[in-house]
Parts: structure tokens; C-alpha cells; sequence
């Protein structure tokens, strides 16, 4: 159970945050931009826990009566802990800290009961597991899924958790197998081969020390995890844009495949802010692919002054280029 330290820490999301390949990245913070990295992030997969629930309460081997109240308590406990930290993100700057931390051993305190009545139920320990995420305590969470895991070996969200967390702490060999496992448990998920092909990218000079890929090999497996995970996802722009970039994560970068995929996706994106954030993507590959015309060209067309900086960064690579 966390104490006071512990739960402080609950002021922010933990976030892996696992860095782009590349020497650029787009600086805009507005519109769809944000949800379009929100959806990209590897952390950020929450656990559906109310339709869950009702999909899997009949394979936990529970009584009727003692699944009900299980079921039902589980859910009153979703519902505060959703309370506790959609009132601490509110406050922002002005949190209560003392209060939340209240609230959080509160939250702590009632799993612990809930898996003393009911030790066999799967999804208890997979949303105290989220809990323990949120505050900081990642070993505490990985046990916790770990538990889940043995429960009921065929979740892949679990494995997916497993692998975030694994990540998170820099044990990313460790993570692959979960990261893996969950993709081929539900090979039809998008987030999964999208999750899959960000471990790919984090991990590449640790996977290739360690054997587990060649250069060619680990090039070749996340392009394929993150077209999969868009070809699944056809209306996900997130997906999409994350496919688009990967030509560029590369040991080899494929350029002239990126300016491809970066046209294709301009087309399905809404004119402004959108479109133009495409262009400024597409304008960067035209540059490592020595087309500095077709750069500029590109360039001369973004006006939104959202996009002013990653624009000039752009346009400053094109005058030292010149200037060699």
C-alpha cells in the first residue's frame, strides 16, 4: 500500500514519452496536433473496465451472488478514482496535495479489501495495477498485472500494461515478449502493433546488442508495425501520420517513400492547421532527400503562424545547405 511519499507523485500521468527518430520534430501545440500525439503515446491506453467487465465476469469462476458484489464494487471504485484525478487535473497549479494523497490511500485501501474478498478477480488487480501507474509505483503495478496475468493468461491489454511499464523503467528487452504477446492475442488491435513498433524504435540499439534483431531485421519489423497498425485503422489520421514518420526511423531512412505517404496523407486531412502541419513533414523528408526546391516550394505554402518555428527551423536547414 503506497504511503504519503507515493502517492505525491500523483500530481501528473506518467508518460513514457519515447522520443521520435530523426533530427525534427514539429513544435505545434494546437487543434487536432495535441490528440494526434495524445494518440501516439504509448502510455495513455486506458482500460474500457466497464464493457470489460461485462465481457469477462462470466470466464472469472466467481459465484453469481459474489460476482455481482465484485462486480459492483469494482466499478463504484472506477468511478472515484476517474473523480479523484479528473478533479486533480482541474486544479492544476492550486492541487490539493494533501487531499489527494488522502484520496489515493483511500482508493489503495479499497482495492486491498476488494482482493482480500475476491482473490481470483482478474480485473481488480488490473485496475489497481492502472492505480499504481498513475502514482508512480511501477513495480507495485507490474506485480499487480503479473498477478492478472497468471489469472488469465489471454488478456492482452495486460501484456500490452506489462510491456509499458517494463519500457518505462528501461528494461526494454524485457518488454518485447509482452509487447509481442499482445499483438498476437489480438492480431487485429491497431494500438498493439502501433505500441509494438514504438518499443522497435525505443529499443533498436539495445535489441541489436543483445541479437535479438539485425539492423535489416528490426528495420523491416516495426515499417511492418506501424503500416499494420494504420491498415487497421484506415479513418485513424494518428495512425496514419505514425506510419509516415516510421520511413524516416530507419537505419536506412526511405525519403523518397516518406514524401510519398506524407502526399497521400494531405489528402485526408482537413485544410489549415492540419494540412499545413503535413506540408511542414513533407517539406523535412524533401530536404533529407536533397530536393531543396521542392523543400521551398513546399515551404512558400505554410503561412499558419502556429507553425512560424518548425517552419524557419526548416528554412534554416535549407540556407546551410545552400551555403555548402
Amino acid at each position: 500500500m503506497p504511503g504519503a511519499a507515493e502517492a505525491a507523485s500523483t500530481r501528473s500521468d506518467r508518460r513514457l514519452g519515447w522520443p521520435q527518430a530523426g533530427d525534427w520534430r514539429l513544435a505545434a501545440d494546437a487543434g487536432r496536433l495535441n490528440e494526434w500525439a495524445c494518440a501516439l503515446s504509448y502510455a495513455p491506453m486506458r482500460f474500457r473496465t466497464f464493457s470489460l467487465l461485462l465481457l469477462t465476469l462470466a470466464a472469472l469462476g466467481v459465484g453469481r451472488a459474489q460476482e455481482t458484489l465484485v462486480e459492483k464494487t469494482l466499478l463504484e471504485i472506477r468511478e472515484r478514482q476517474r473523480q479523484v484525478f479528473a478533479r486533480a487535473e482541474q486544479e492544476g497549479e492550486h492541487l490539493d496535495e494533501a487531499r489527494l494523497r488522502a484520496e489515493v490511500k483511500s482508493l489503495t485501501d479499497s482495492y486491498d479489501v476488494l482482493l482480500q474478498k475476491a482473490p481470483d478477480f482478474t480485473l481488480a488487480y488490473v485496475s489497481y495495477a492502472e492505480l499504481l501507474g498513475r502514482i508512480g509505483m511501477v513495480k507495485e503495478a507490474v506485480a499487480m498485472l503479473l498477478k492478472a496475468n497468471r489469472l488469465d493468461p489471454n488478456l492482452p491489454r495486460v501484456k500490452s500494461q506489462i510491456a509499458k511499464h517494463l519500457a518505462e523503467d528501461g528494461k526494454l528487452p524485457d518488454a518485447l515478449p509482452w509487447a509481442v504477446a499482445a499483438v498476437d492475442l489480438a492480431p487485429k488491435e491497431p494500438v498493439y502493433h502501433l505500441n509494438l513498433g514504438l518499443l522497435l524504435v525505443e529499443g533498436r540499439d539495445d535489441f541489436i546488442k543483445t541479437g535479438l534483431f539485425t539492423r535489416d531485421a528490426i528495420d523491416k519489423a516495426l515499417l511492418e508495425a506501424f503500416q499494420r497498425a494504420a491498415a487497421l485503422a484506415p479513418d485513424n489520421i494518428a495512425y496514419a501520420y505514425r506510419a509516415a514518420e516510421a520511413y524516416g526511423d530507419l537505419e536506412r531512412p526511405r525519403w523518397e517513400d516518406a514524401i510519398k505517404a506524407w502526399g497521400e496523407l494531405e489528402e485526408r486531412v482537413a485544410p489549415g492547421l492540419e494540412r499545413q502541419t503535413i506540408r511542414l513533414q513533407a517539406a523535412n523528408a524533401m530536404i533529407k532527400a536533397g530536393k531543396p526546391d521542392h523543400a521551398r516550394a513546399v515551404l512558400n505554402s505554410v503561412d499558419d503562424p502556429r507553425l512560424a518555428a518548425p517552419k524557419q527551423t526548416l528554412l534554416d536547414q535549407l540556407a546551410a545547405k545552400a551555403e555548402n
